[in-house]
């Protein structure tokens, strides 16, 4: 229980000793003053029993019967009850990432699969076992790209997931890589290390993509590539979020990166192959280690190495669970009920803007803020706010005719 306490005064007092100060409000010195808690407003002690039934009456406050027509990045899709018991085996809870190639074979047998399934959906030749999440992802294509070509200017297509565009800023800015926002892709992209290009955009909108005469970098959900054709490119990134994984307020999710077989040495994050023990039995390890840990910095691909291990394996069970077959069921009846969506919206005089989409859609209505209030007083949530008026609106596996039909009559 001792490891519970707060210290008392006289181990307090050796402590400051031993680091050569006074006080303990001395460390928090740069701290200015206002923002400083000077006392916390706590009431009497109570019993656990007790603390448990306060905290119950407050969970009650919230709403969380919310029908979910939000996408931009995060969608509500179906997650197996099974994925979160594989994932909270004790096999696999650790506060620790996995750095080293002598982890556990489960482990990396887990992201040796992962990058399988990566690689056979996105029709690339090597995956990585994730990083962050799709922003890291973008910004990293960039950095291999540019290491790759010499060349320290990138073309972005300006219709790119704004949370993504400013990570991307914040990692160009910082290696001096000019960066051009482009709505038309240039006919010569040649003085480009690459161009990057999200499809579906952030608008929803499935991008025609045109040749280029450098590296095409594909940014994607990994979930429309259920019924959709992978685009040719040399380097393909995206977020796994949509593999099984919880909203859960934005995270956490994880990204891949998957690219040509030519590139692979360039490719940043932890690459699980699998090989032959000294007796000859199937074995996992960590190959091709470029990252700082293993090699001088000044020569690793990437310095922000860790990656989201736990989530990769939850995508990983996710795809096992659903198969080929379940796998493109859940596309087709999000793509499904968003086209459904999008004509009853239609044929209420609401316009869509969108020509060709997966499951996201941008409407176009006279108040949004008047159109998504009034949407939110009958328990939906409508989409995300563009501007004045315009709406991203999703769909996916989880919305039902009733809750089309309901939202319809909401508006």
């Amino acid at each position: 229980m001792k490891n519970f306490l707060v210290h008392n005064d006289d181990v307090i007092r050796e402590m400051c000793a031993e680091i050569g100060v006074e006080k303990v409000e001395y460390l928090f010195k740069q701290i200015p003053t206002k923002a400083q808690m000077q006392s916390l407003d706590l009431p009497e002690a109570v019993s656990e029993m007790e603390v448990q039934r306060k905290i119950k009456s407050l969970a009650k406050k919230n709403k969380t019967d919310f029908i979910s027509f939000l996408g931009g990045g995060y969608y509500n899709k179906f997650v197996p009850a099974c994925i979160s018991q594989v994932a909270q085996r004790f096999e696999f809870n650790t506060a620790y990432t996995p750095y080293q190639p002598e982890i556990s074979q489960g482990t990396l047998q887990v992201m040796y699969e992962f990058q399988t399934m990566m690689c056979r959906l996105t029709g690339m030749d090597v995956a990585n076992a994730t990083v962050y999440d799709a922003a890291t992802a973008c910004a990293e294509a960039i950095l291999m790209a540019v290491r790759i070509k010499k060349i320290d200017k990138v073309l972005v297509s300006n219709d790119l997931n704004p949370e993504y565009k400013n990570v991307i800023k914040t990692y160009t800015d910082a290696n001096s890589i000019k960066v051009e926002w482009f709505d038309e892709i240039p006919a010569n992209t040649s003085e480009y290390s690459c161009v990057l290009i999200q499809t579906p955009n952030f608008y929803g909108e499935i991008v025609e993509v045109k040749p280029t005469n450098t590296l095409l970098v594909i940014c994607t959900d990994v979930s429309t590539l259920s019924i959709l054709k992978p685009i040719e490119c040399d380097i393909m990134v995206g977020d796994v979020q949509t593999l099984g994984i919880p909203v859960s307020f934005g995270g956490p999710t994880a990204g891949f990166m998957a690219c040509k077989e030519k590139y692979m040495r360039q490719l940043p994050g932890r690459l699980a192959g699998r090989t032959v023990d000294a007796e000859g039995n199937q074995a996992f390890t960590l190959t091709i280690q470029t990252r700082e840990q293993h090699i001088k910095r000044e020569k690793a691909t990437s310095n922000i190495c860790s990656n989201q291990a736990l989530i990769g394996l939850c995508s990983t069970v996710y795809l096992s669970v659903m198969g080929e077959k379940g796998f493109k069921q859940a596309g087709y009846l999000s793509t499904k009920q968003a086209h459904k969506l999008s004509e009853k919206l239609k044929q209420k005089g609401i316009k869509t803007l969108n020509n060709n989409f997966f499951n996201e859609f941008v409407i176009e209505v006279p108040d949004s803020d008047k159109f998504l209030s009034k949407l939110k007083e009958n328990n939906i949530l409508g989409g995300i706010k563009l501007d004045g008026n315009k709406v991203l609106v999703a769909a996916t596996e989880m919305i039902s005719d009733e809750d089309i039909d309901l939202y319809i009559s909401s508006i």
